[in-house]
């Protein structure tokens, strides 16, 4: 079984891995009544207290005792960068055990919305031909509290609520589902007054056991799967987890779901130049796209030189801006609603993995201030 690290790691358990029932069952055994655990979520996510001395509706011994053995700073700011051109910003965070992973806030064009992309692992085992995460390999899942805590962490340094959450960043998180929904659970408490299931996005590669256990949790979540070709031989070609899991397995698990959760879910798309961006792609990502009434997300490819990528990686182009909307227009008249994701973070390190890549374990911490401007 992959290693992750316990909740309770060097003598501190770290309170953000525990659901509202699990911080009750906590403060029951420790002679704590049952809405303690009420109050304290609301502390920590509501309105974002990371200091126990300060949680005023407490009694002071169980402050003290919080203090000694407990801790709610799981994941620590190690670098950022801010696109000067729409406001991205990368983050690299160091994990309890000195691993790091990546997550990226990406503002709105126009509106509210202020979306985080999170990791679910440390480094990822998928290899896909496209992401630098994958040359970092695999190292651990992450717990529920390094997942919440990217959030509350790059919340805090913000100063600005995240309206939206998506499992886009390191790793592939339906290999780590169990800590990735004791995340949601948390996410979606209403103590803790986060974001609602709606908000959140979960994106898989094709993990066919992942998406039917999600289904079956009833957690009315979105789904988007990585798709990048309606053709089974390319597609195992740019993401090997096509061998395990091919084309017929994977529209099925996503009839299931659909049909489950009654809702559709949405194909991400890279455009490669030559590769799978043709009216004939189009067509045949349209037919499959029609069967279960899934949207169609397109993004537009970026670079990944600097992790030195091989085989079919190393050929690997973005497709000409006028091709992709094309693109966009010909599924369009096939009645799929397709959308053009904008380059985010296209001047910064934002490419998954190309920030963590840079770093390694003997630089030297650069401790980031909400006060600081963008760098």
């Amino acid at each position: 079984m992959l290693r992750t690290l316990p909740l309770e790691f060097e003598g501190q358990l770290h309170l953000k891995g525990l659901c509202r029932s699990r911080l009750a069952e906590l403060l029951h055994r420790w002679g704590e009544p049952a809405y303690r655990a009420d109050q304290l979520f609301q502390w920590i996510y509501a309105r974002g207290v990371e200091d126990f001395s300060a949680m005023s509706n407490l009694p002071a011994l169980l402050r003290e005792r919080l203090a000694r053995h407990c801790t709610l700073k799981t994941v620590h700011l190690l670098r950022w960068q801010r696109s000067e051109r729409d406001g991205t910003v990368k983050f690299l965070l160091r994990l309890p055990d000195g691993a790091a992973i990546e997550a990226v806030f990406i503002p709105a064009d126009e509106g509210d919305r202020r979306t985080l992309c999170i990791s679910s692992q440390v480094g990822c085992p998928l290899g896909c031909a496209f992401c630098a995460t994958a040359t970092l390999r695999l190292r651990r899942n992450l717990n529920a509290a390094e997942i919440v805590d990217q959030l509350c962490q790059v919340q805090s340094f913000l100063g600005e609520r995240i309206t939206n959450v998506v499992f886009m960043g390191m790793g592939e998180p339906l290999l780590n589902l169990d800590a990735v929904l004791d995340a949601i659970a948390i996410f979606t408490d209403p103590h803790a007054r986060l974001l609602s299931p709606r908000r959140i996005t979960i994106s898989t590669a094709g993990v066919v056991p992942g998406i039917r256990k999600l289904a079956e949790s009833g957690i009315r979540v979105k789904l988007a799967i990585s798709l990048h070709s309606a053709d089974q031989r390319l597609r195992e070609q740019l993401m090997p987890i096509a061998r395990r899991y091919p084309l017929p397995e994977l529209l099925a698990a996503v009839q299931y779901y659909t049909e489950r959760i009654r809702r559709p879910v949405t194909y991400e798309y890279i455009l490669f130049d030559g590769l799978n961006d043709s009216p004939a792609d189009a067509d045949a990502l349209a037919r499959l796209a029609r069967r279960t009434g899934a949207k169609v997300n397109l993004i537009p490819f970026h670079p990944i030189e600097f992790a030195h990528p091989t085989g079919i990686g190393a050929q690997l182009r973005p497709s000409p801006p006028d091709r992709l909307h094309a693109f966009a227009e010909r599924l369009r008249r096939h009645g799929v609603t397709a959308t053009v994701r904008s380059s985010s973070g296209i001047d910064i390190d934002a490419a998954c993995g190309q920030l963590a890549l840079s770093w390694r374990p003997a630089d030297p911490v650069e401790e980031p201030t909400a006060a600081q401007p963008g760098r």
